[in-house]
């Protein structure tokens, strides 16, 4: 007997609940090793950079999205295929400027907080979930777009929504990561 090919979503959901889980107790060490929750935030932003680094070449292949023209196009594929592929959700897209380089992801629900109440006490300016805002950050320098990624509303700090901003700073330069041959 063969297995059922619609099998897969069900092991992401797996894993999904087992970073969460692990992401936790990552946070919760990280508040034992360091005094500050700036480094803290700091070190969780570090990671995610890293992460965004390795996972825009897998989010490129995976999801066939073509070349962006705009800010605008490059936010809606973060919301709309980005987050849904790799957390499950899509967050609402609010433009901040009329220059057309400022942008907010407003997360309804969020997946890394589905296990977390409330923040530890004492730790009052601690963003638990920055690591989204370097993986955030580093995916799109990967892509050559410098951008300034914060955490500006959040829900475990008595916020009525968790909102992610980004402010994209310039275009970097392709011709410097161009590979010479």
């Amino acid at each position: 007997m063969s297995r059922p090919a619609h099998r897969r979503p069900e092991y992401r959901k797996i894993n999904k609940d087992l970073f969460v889980l692990t992401y936790g107790a990552l946070v919760a060490q990280l508040c034992k090793d360091y005094e500050k929750d700036e480094d803290v935030n700091k070190y969780l932003d570090k990671m995610g950079y890293g992460i965004g680094t390795r996972l825009v070449e897998d989010f490129l292949a995976r999801s066939c999205v073509r070349r962006c023209h705009s800010y605008s196009e490059i936010i809606d594929i973060i919301a709309q295929v980005a987050f849904k592929m790799y957390l499950g959700i899509t967050p609402s897209v609010t433009c901040n400027n009329s220059g057309r380089s400022e942008f907010s992801l407003i997360l309804d629900k969020n997946p890394l907080v589905e296990f977390v109440e409330e923040l530890p006490a004492g730790r009052s300016s601690l963003c638990y979930c920055n690591l989204l805002c370097g993986i955030i950050r580093g995916a799109l320098e990967m892509v050559h777009l410098a951008a300034d990624v914060t955490f500006l509303q959040d829900r475990l700090k008595g916020d009525s929504v968790t909102e992610i901003g980004i402010t994209f700073l310039k275009k970097l330069d392709e011709k410097k990561y161009r590979r010479k041959k």
